[in-house]
Parts: C-alpha cells; structure tokens; sequence
C-alpha cells in the first residue's frame, strides 16, 4: 500500500529525517515511533505531500501522490484541528465533503459513528462544548468517516478514557479486518504492543529499530524479570547483577547482565521484599525503547542556561541623565565635607543640594525606563 524509500528532509542544515524507508500493507498495523522530536511528524507530513521531501520517493500502490489520493487517507493529527464554535455533525459533514462524500452519503455515517462513540444526541452541540476526550472522538470520526484504504493516526488516544481507549482499539482492528493499511504514531508502548503488527523506531531523523514486532522482541532475548512485589524496591536498582530497573510502586521489569544470575537475584530479594511474583518474561516494548533510545538528557542539557548578552551601550539622553546625576552625588559630597570641617556649619546648602541630587536620581531612572521600554517595543517590532 505506502512504500516509503530513502526519505530525507532538512531544514535550516538541522536534517530532520534521514534516509528513512518503510513498507505498509493492506491489513496492517504499523508503530511508527520515537522520542519527540525524532522525525516522526516530519515523516507523516511528508507523506501526506503537506510537505516536500529534499530526497525519496512516496508511492501508494505503487504510484505517486496525485491530490486524488486524498479520498482515500485519513489523518488524525495531534494537534486540534476543529472549528470550535461550529455544530459537531456540520463539522463532521463539512469534512466528509472534502473527502468527495455528499451529503445523502454522509448523513448516516455521521448517525452511525456518533452512536458508535457515545455521542448520539451530541450533533447539535458545539465542538467548544465537548471535552477533550469527546473533541478527540469527533477529530477520529472526521478521519474515518470516508472510509479510507490508509488510515495515519498521530497519539489517537490522546485525552481519551480506559473505556474509550478499549472502544477506539476494537475500531482499529475492525478497519484492519477490512484491509486498511493503518500507521500508528504513539508513546503509549502498552497500546503498540497489543495491537501493532509491524513497528519502526526512529531516533534523531534515523531508524534505528524496524520489523516485525514479535522478531523485534526476540531479538531482545529473555532475559526480563518482571517482579510484583510489596515493599521499598528502590535498592534493585543498585544491585551489579541489574543491567536496567524500571522500578515502580510494587512492580519492576530488570534486565539482568546474565540471564543465569536470576538464582543470584532472587537470593538477593529475600527478606528485603515480600514477593507475589517472578517471571521471566520477554523484555517489554517500553524497556526495548529505552535501551534503544537511551535515557532523556538532563535538564541542563536539554535547556542550557541563556548566554549572558553583551552590555548594551547606553543611549545619549541616559547617559547625559546619568553623568548629570553622578555630578550632583560629588557636589553634595564637596559641600558636606567643607561643612563638616567648619566649626559651627550650616547644613541648609547640603541639604537643598541632597534633594536636587534625589531629584536627578529619581529623572535618570525614568529616562532609562523609558529608553529599555521603547527598545523591547522596538525589538518586538523586528520579529514581526
């Protein structure tokens, strides 16, 4: 159905994908996954033509994109894409059109997907009135209403409940039944375990992980402890026979260093926690994630601190309100001193020379207030 071959995509010399191939069929389910800012919606864009690649080519069923081919996709983007104050099935209709439906076709479409998801008697109301969750099923009626053959869905449970997870699962595997080729982009790994076929990883614009998921997982091996347990497992991660803990409240997955040292393990765990489970199990798709991946960078990494500017000089009514206020400050320390220094002083001439000092203090910071404040205008307006 999509063959994707050699893609690449740059951007301001950062590449945002790089050299990626991968292959759809009909009645599939494909991961395609990553960390943020891995590529993977550059990818999607690519291939639905809103963006050009700089190399590669996209071909459904062995042709090119033609603006006939967007009858037969559908896409879920992550973002929002509604019209907030229109009526959720005059949305749903104003969508359908534009996939080549009329309105005696999409009309019982429309009844029928809205009962599917629970919002049967919800056509009148405005999409602003719906929460996030019921926005999110609008969005996936909007996307398979015109009964697409490639199905491209970016985070589809995004804002959605267990229930209405479990309801959106049965729907996708309904549409696999029927030989829609559907691309999956998620970070919910539990959800891509269940239900996909086939998955790709990519990392920095490159795959780094492709195939079918049940060879990816054996690749792995099986050397994965899964524990339940009851107590304070925080030392497992510590332990040198532990090469990976993802340790939570009472469970944990370990990759030992040594599929043999699971007795050492497990003499290691008594008395320290009151087990209800141990197995040795394939490693999960999380962990393989992980491992592939690599931990987050810290945050300093991730946001370094800002670069100090350069000082700015001074413009010249500041500069003139400063030196002005700098003067006054030496000529009222003059005149305290010669007074002090007399034996019987008269404090009046400091004292009218403190205030005009005051005075000219108080005109220097207003006129730099109001010089960095037309500067900050200034600046806005250059990046319009």
């Amino acid at each position: 159905m999509l063959n994707v071959s050699h893609l690449r995509k740059e951007y301001d010399r950062v590449v945002a994908v790089d050299d990626v191939s991968l292959t759809v069929k009909r009645g599939e389910i494909f991961g395609l996954l990553g960390p943020n800012g891995a590529g993977k919606t550059t990818t999607i864009r690519t291939v639905l033509n809103v963006i050009q690649p700089d190399a590669g080519t996209i071909t459904f069923d062995g042709k090119h994109f033609s603006p006939e081919m967007w009858n037969i996709i559908g896409y879920l983007p992550e973002e929002r894409g509604l019209y907030r104050k229109s009526k959720i099935a005059n949305t749903i209709l104003y969508f359908a059109s534009l996939k080549g439906l009329s309105e005696s076709e999409a009309r019982p479409r429309v009844s029928y997907w809205l009962e599917r998801f629970g919002l049967k008697d919800a056509g009148h109301r405005k999409v602003e009135e719906l929460s996030k969750g019921n926005q999110q099923k609008v969005q996936l009626i909007c996307s398979i209403l015109h009964k697409p053959q490639l199905l491209i869905l970016d985070e589809p449970f995004s804002g959605l409940d267990p229930v209405n997870q479990i309801l959106l699962k049965d729907i996708l595997m309904e549409l696999r039944q029927q030989d829609v080729a559907i691309v999956f982009s998620t970070h919910q790994m539990e959800q891509v375990e269940k239900m996909c076929d086939t998955i790709c990883l990519i990392n920095k614009g490159r795959i780094v992980l492709q195939g079918l998921l049940r060879d990816v997982k054996k690749q792995y091996g099986t050397n994965s402890i899964r524990l339940e347990f009851e107590g304070d497992g925080a030392f497992l991660k510590l332990l040198p026979i532990v090469k990976r803990a993802d340790v939570y409240q009472n469970y944990a997955e370990l990759e030992l260093v040594d599929v043999t040292q699971s007795r050492e393990l497990m003499a290691s765990l008594d008395g320290r926690l009151n087990l209800r489970k141990f197995e040795m199990v394939e490693p999960s798709l999380q962990s393989i994630f992980i491992n592939v991946v690599g931990m987050p960078e810290s945050l300093e990494q991730l946001n370094p601190p800002p670069v100090a500017k350069a000082a700015q000089p001074m413009a010249p009514e500041v500069k003139k309100a400063f030196i002005s206020f700098l003067m006054g400050i030496l000529l009222m320390l003059g005149f305290t001193v010669v007074e002090a220094l007399k034996e019987d002083p008269n404090w009046i001439g400091p004292l009218v020379i403190t205030a005009a000092v005051a005075f000219s203090g108080f005109r220097f910071l207003k006129i730099k207030s109001d010089s960095e404040r037309k500067g900050r205008e200034s600046g806005k307006g250059g990046e319009r």
